[in-house]
Formats: C-alpha cells, sequence, structure tokens
C-alpha cells in the first residue's frame, strides 16, 4: 500500500532526512536520517511545522498570541507565567481543523501494523488493522536549531506510551503549547528570535515494548583496547540511564568477535503495564543472573553500530530496544566526551569468582583482609590495607576508613556516607550488597572492584586508584571541589583547582574523637574552636577560597563520639541537626565562625554554608552571631535542600544572602520521601526526577534575579546528565570530587561551547 502524504501536514520518516529540519526539526530529520540508512527504527511520521502552523492559523490565534506577548514585562516573572499560561491553554482548548484531524489520524491508523519493511524504507509495507490502538511517542521537535537544544533544553515538551485518537491528539496540543512557556518566551526574547517565526513539528513514532534495552559505545569510553561496548538490562531502559540496575557488560571487536563479557544480578526491571505506566518488577533468583542478549543479538547490535558509526563519521552513543525477535535503534547522538579513566591497570571487568554484587560507589580496585566489623570496639582490628565490611559506615569510623584498602556494606546507596567519604579518600567501595557481613568470612581475602559494584574471592587483582588529573580547561561555570578531611587536601589539590564548594566540618569533629556537646559540658569550647581552626587550616593551605558548611550533626552519626547526647530519637534525619542546633547551641557556632574568622585573617576568602535552613528567622539569628564575633568579611550561604527552602527562596534571598548551594542528597529524600541511605528503595532514588528539577531551576531563576550566586555540592553535581542540565539553566558553579573534576570540566567546556555555538 502506498503511504498517504496528502499535504506537507504528515511527513513520514521515509520522506525526510536530515535536511528536512525547517520541515520536521531537529529530532525529527535525525531519526529520518538513520531510518533511511534502513536502520531498524520504530516507524513514525511528523507532524509538520507547516501543520502548526495551519492550527494556529485556522484557530484564529496569531492575533491572541501576538496580542498577549506585546504585553510581557520579561522580568515580571509572575506576568510572565500567568501570560504562558493563558497562551497554552488557548492552544489546548483549541479545536483541531478537520482536514488536519483526519490526517493525523488516517496516519496513526496505518502506523499501527505489526511489522514495518524496513529494508524498503517504509513503515506501510504490512497493515493491519488492529483492535487496539498502537502505544506512541508523541515528542516536540524545535525547527529552529537555536531553540531545540539551548540554553533551555527541553524546554518543549514530550510525552510516551500515549494510545488512542483523541489522547494522541490531546498531547500533540500540549506538544504546540509547550511553545510558549515562561522559559521557552524569556530566551526568545532574551536571544532576539521573533515568536511569530517559531514554529514546532511533533514526532509521532510507534513505542516499543521492550523486553530488553541497553546503551552501545561504538568507541568504549572505559575500555583501554578498541572496541564496542554494549550494556543491557531486562526491560526499559531507564533502569541503566538512572544506575538503579547494574546492566551485563559486552565488549565487541569491530571483527565481531565477542571479546569479553560481564553478566549482573540485575534485580528488577523497570516495564510498561498495560495502561501505559512504568512499573518496577523484581526478578526472579534465576533471571536476575541469566544473559540478557542472546549471542546473535549481541553481534547484531554491533554490525548496526558499526554502520551508522561509519555514516556519521564519529563515535555514536546509540540507545536500542527489542521486542520479541524485533531489534530496534531508538536513538543515536555523537559521544561528545570519551570519559578520562584510570590511567594505570587494567580497567576490564575482573575475571574471577563473584561472591558479592552491590552498588559501585568509589572507582578503584583493591584486595586486603576481610575485618568485619558489627560493633565500635571491632574498629580496633582494622590495621593498614584491610578491607572494612560492615552494614553501614559512619562519622566514627573515618580514622578507620583511612586505613582501610577498600570498603563493602549491606546498606547505602550512592549518596551514603560510605560512598561520600570513600570517594573523597580514593578508596574502592561498593555498597549496598545486603550480605556482606553474613556471607563474608573475617581474616579471608577478597578484591573489590569499585568501578563495577562487583567482590570477588581472592586476590584477582593488583590494587588500581582512580588517578587525580589536572582540570586544565577554564570554564564559565566554576568547577569547585567537595572536600572535608585535610588528610586528603594535597591529593585534591592536584587538580589544580582553587576553590572548594562545600568543606564539611563533621569529618574534622569525627577525626578528634569528641561530640562539640563533650566541649560544652567540660567548659572547654576554645578547645572546639582550636580543632574546627587547625582541620579548616591544614586544608586551606592549598586552596584560595574555600565555603564551610557549620555542623550538621545527626544523633544516629555520632552516638559513638565522646560526650555523644544518649537521647534517641525516632527519626535522626528530621532531628536536632543543621543550624537548628547551632541556633539551640550558640556557644558551638560561636566557636565556629571565631574559628572560620580566624582563618580570613590569614588571607583566604571565606564562605559560610548554613545547613537545613527552613526559615528567615534562622538566617538573621546567625547575621547576630557573625555580628557579635566580629566576623565582616564573610559570605553568608544557605543549603538548598529542604523543601521549605525552596519555597521561600525569595523571602531568603530578599533577606540578604550571597550565595546559595543545592545539596541535592536530602533536598531528593525530603521531596521523593526516599530514604537515602537504604538500599531496598535506591532503584527509586533519582535527583533527575521531573520533581526535583523543576526545584532546581525555580531557585535559580530566583537567585538570578535577585544577584545570589548559584552551586551544587551534591554528588549529583558528579552526574553528567544533572551537569548538562545545570548549564542549561545557568548555574554559577559546581562543586565534584576530585577523581572527576578534570572529567566534569571538560564536559562543562564542550557545554559551554556547543551553547556558545548555537547562539
Amino acid at each position: 500500500m502506498k503511504e498517504v502524504e496528502k499535504t506537507e501536514f504528515i511527513k513520514w520518516f521515509s520522506n525526510l532526512d536530515k535536511n528536512s529540519g525547517n520541515i520536521a526539526g531537529g529530532k525529527g530529520a535525525n531519526l529520518a536520517e538513520i531510518y533511511n540508512l534502513k536502520i531498524p527504527v520504530p516507524a513514525g511520521f511528523v507532524v509538520t511545522a507547516q501543520a502548526y502552523n495551519y492550527f494556529i492559523e485556522k484557530a484564529e490565534l496569531k492575533e491572541k498570541i501576538k496580542e498577549l506577548l506585546d504585553r510581557i514585562d520579561y522580568e515580571d516573572t509572575k506576568q510572565l507565567d500567568e501570560i504562558s499560561r493563558q497562551l497554552r491553554a488557548f492552544i489546548v482548548d483549541s479545536k483541531f481543523p478537520e482536514k488536519l484531524k483526519e490526517e493525523i489520524l488516517e496516519a496513526y491508523e496505518h502506523l499501527d501494523a505489526d511489522k514495518f519493511n524496513i529494508s524498503k524504507g517504509s513503515a506501510l509495507d504490512i497493515l493491519k488493522t488492529s483492535s487496539e490502538p498502537v502505544f506512541v511517542a508523541v515528542r516536540s521537535s524545535a525547527t529552529t536549531e537555536d531553540l531545540a537544544e539551548a540554553s533551555f533544553a527541553g524546554q518543549q515538551d514530550s510525552f510516551v506510551n500515549i494510545k488512542g485518537e483523541m489522547n494522541l491528539l490531546e498531547h500533540i496540543k500540549k506538544c504546540f503549547a509547550s511553545l510558549f512557556t515562561s522559559r521557552a518566551i524569556y530566551y526568545r526574547n532574551k536571544k532576539g528570535f521573533e515568536h511569530e517565526k517559531s514554529s514546532l513539528a511533533v514526532v509521532i513514532q510507534k513505542m516499543i515494548n521492550s523486553d530488553k534495552s541497553g546503551v552501545i559505545f561504538s568507541k568504549d569510553p572505559s575500555y583501554q583496547k578498541e572496541g564496542v561496548l554494549i550494556e543491557a538490562v531486562f526491560g526499559l531502559g531507564e533502569g541503566i540511564v538512572s544506575g538503579k540496575i547494574t546492566p551485563d557488560k559486552y565488549i565487541i571487536s569491530k571483527e565481531l568477535k565477542i571479546l569479553d563479557k560481564s553478566v549482573s544480578n540485575k534485580k528488577i526491571a523497570i516495564t510498561r503495564n498495560s495502561s501505559g505506566e512504568k512499573e518496577v518488577v523484581r526478578l526472579s533468583e534465576e533471571k536476575a543472573n541469566s544473559q540478557v542478549l542472546k549471542e546473535h543479538e549481541i553481534i547484531r547490535l554491533t554490525e548496526l553500530t558499526i554502520n551508522i558509526e561509519e555514516h556519521y563519521q564519529k563515535p555514536q552513543d546509540i540507545e536500542f530496544a527489542i521486542e520479541g525477535e524485533e531489534i530496534y535503534i531508538v536513538q543515536t547522538r555523537p559521544i561528545t566526551t570519551l570519559e578520562k579513566r584510570i590511567k594505570s591497570g587494567d580497567t576490564k571487568e575482573l575475571k574471577g569468582e563473584v561472591i558479592l554484587n552491590g552498588l559501585a560507589a568509589s572507582p578503584g580496585i583493591a584486595f586486603g583482609k576481610i575485618r568485619i566489623v558489627e560493633e565500635m570496639e571491632d574498629l580496633d582490628r582494622i590495621k593498614q590495607g584491610d578491607i572494612l565490611v560492615t552494614k553501614m559506615t559512619n562519622p566514627d569510623m573515618v580514622v578507620s576508613m583511612q586505613k582501610s584498602a577498600g570498603i563493602v556494606t549491606d546498606e547505602g546507596g550512592l549518596t551514603s556516607h560510605a560512598s561520600i567519604v570513600s570517594r573523597e579518600m580514593g578508596i574502592p567501595a561498593v555498597v549496598g550488597t545486603g550480605e556482606a557481613t553474613t556471607l563474608l568470612k573475617d581474616g579471608e581475602i577478597i578484591t573489590v572492584d569499585g568501578f563495577t559494584g562487583k567482590v570477588y574471592k581472592g586476590k584477582v587483582s593488583e590494587a588500581v586508584q582512580k588517578e587525580i588529573i589536572q582540570a586544565d580547561v577554564k570554564t564559565k561555570t566554576k568547577i569547585k571541589l567537595i572536600l572535608d578531611l585535610p588528610s586528603y587536601a594535597m591529593r585534591a589539590a592536584k587538580t589544580n583547582i582553587k576553590e572548594i564548594g562545600l568543606t564539611r566540618i563533621e569529618g574534622i569533629i569525627a577525626e578528634s574523637g569528641k561530640h562539640p556537646n563533650y566541649f560544652l559540658k567540660q567548659n572547654k569550647i576554645n578547645e572546639y574552636e582550636e580543632i574546627i581552626f587547625k582541620g579548616i587550616s591544614d586544608i586551606a593551605k592549598y586552596f584560595e577560597e574555600m565555603w564551610i558548611r557549620t555542623s550538621d550533626i545527626r544523633s544516629d552519626e555520632f552516638e559513638n563520639l565522646e560526650g555523644s547526647p544518649k537521647e534517641k530519637e525516632a527519626n535522626p534525619m528530621l532531628g536536632m541537626h543543621g543550624i537548628r542546633y547551632g541556633i539551640k547551641n550558640p556557644e558551638v557556632l560561636k566557636a565556629e565562625l571565631k574559628a572560620l574568622k580566624r582563618v580570613s585573617k590569614t588571607g583566604k576568602k571565606i564562605g559560610l554554608l548554613l545547613p537545613q535552613v527552613i526559615s528567615v528567622e534562622e538566617i538573621k539569628s546567625v547575621k547576630e552571631f557573625i555580628k557579635e564575633v566580629e566576623f565582616t568579611d564573610v559570605k553568608i550561604g544557605i543549603m538548598i535542600e529542604t523543601p521549605a527552602a525552596v519555597q521561600l527562596i525569595k523571602e531568603l534571598c530578599e533577606e540578604g544572602i550571597d550565595f546559595i548551594s543545592f545539596g541535592t542528597n536530602d533536598l531528593t529524600q525530603y521531596i521523593l520521601a526516599v530514604d537515602r541511605g537504604n538500599e531496598a528503595v535506591q532503584y527509586i532514588y533519582d535527583e533527575m526526577n521531573q520533581a526535583i528539577l523543576y526545584q532546581l531551576e525555580y531557585v535559580i531563576r530566583v537567585c538570578k534575579r535577585n544577584k545570589v550566586e548559584t552551586s551544587i555540592c551534591g554528588q549529583a553535581g558528579s552526574k553528567k546528565e544533572m551537569v548538562k542540565f545545570l548549564v542549561e539553566k545557568g548555574i554559577d558553579s559546581i562543586s565534584v570530587n576530585a577523581d572527576v573534576a578534570s572529567e566534569i570540566a571538560d564536559y562543562v567546556k564542550e557545554l559551554e561551547e556547543e551553547l556558545e555555538h548555537k547562539e
């Protein structure tokens, strides 16, 4: 059957290519390009930019849109949001012109075919009427290159798992309407684009109900030899992207020989139910440990990868999905950064008996004797080079952790104490294994692979520590360090970065062995000041500016320090810690302020970060203490880690602060109601959840209006997905661990160059 191409309203992928951006937008043109390479791309069509223009004309919206846009005061956010809402409502509430509606629904009906003859470049060679409408993805595809992926990337909306004619039409209108989000309107005005010349296409593509999915790198960014890297999981590919599932990994030569395979314990799969909603399914032990891809699937995916790379003449980052026996390529893009990995040692999968799997929390490889720590008294048994195995580390263990060659825990996620501290120390760590303390035997030898999250029986590798690389590129977005421990300051200084975006003084407190309450009760608060001063001074000598967080002392983490309060809190995370503790115990807070004041007198620039802020009154109280100790040359900043701080950001800025820093670890757990230290719920702990991103974007926008510097110091700042989002939103600085500083700096530089080129 011949494809229907009555007008310019509907264009099938087979009739488009990479030069069709003015019709299909950037996304539609790119998908069409690889579709016409005879690559098995899920069939689809584009509701063209011309169709959008026709819709606006027939709905008689052109003049209404112009009238509203002409009224905007672009610096009045409230008015901008209100006009944006009205514009989008106009579009969504308008009816489709019959001619356009008929063509879209006819194309949708043709899309609902059981199979597609890809070799002939047609989605309609085999047509069959189905009793059930097909699931589709409905994706906005901007026609103006500058707007498609510019500094407000993602400003237009996309939707997945859309089913049914009326539902499809409604979501196409939502895509049309997303051309007038507040962000898009503001950006076009800022860059001098004319609103009336802006247009939008919409890609309609059949959804693949993935039995298996994954990602492919045509040039493996971490393997030291030439080869294609494939990572695969059962179900949808979101599990890989989010880090919730450890995928199988396959290395294949360009001669189509499988060089290496690593089958992981997948534990869960993310699937789609009959209503189109995502579900997390726990896999049986047998299924979880089975190989995802068959041999012929591995080879076929490699062949497709080589073809795509040869066409684009650049290494490619490819996404794939498999439904039944059919393989589909659903996205391809250039690999912009081949990540810098360790320079020494062999980084490929180790060979040996895997006895535990967990989360790869801190990169590197270590081997040594197991020392199981069940009680604090057991810490004395740890000798230099041992592997510390415990349920979960806490700040009391910092000294013993420094002796350890590697760390393995039962509990915890990537933002747990063990993960954060291990990364700073450069100690390989695997967390959230579930059974390390019961399965492993004290005194036996194991190898910890912090790159993959695997623990091996015996010694299967020499020790490898991730190398600190100098961050030698200049970026508009400042790259700063996260650094808590004086003993690791020299290591971090190898990055050549001169500013610290977060120092948590709890590490210094823990190394002293005494809780601040001890110094209060013993009337030795001057001794406490001296400990903080010495610890910060030992770090500061390598750096020019430091943002230092006042103490944030949770009762469950510091209960074993001398003088620690013995009262148990039902929920320590929501208890007496952060700035509320400092205000309630002013002598402790003032001692910290005095110590930092003394450091500033040595010529160092000091920023004061207040944790767990929930009110303007807290800022006012701290300012009184600052005035009392005569700490005049200090910047005042707050952690944005509570929902209250987000909601009150306008008032907090107006009270007078110099900077904010996102604490995404806590902000994520508070907003999503997910304990960040609980391994059982790590699969839904996600800093890229849209609810979190909305908060970050809102705070950045308000702070920019108030000329308040913005930064991030949560562990999410080391994730490239988050880095891309923040750079595009205009964040001022990003703080990371030393071992990824160079890699993140290079990535930020590339992002900035891309944005500058598009502008």
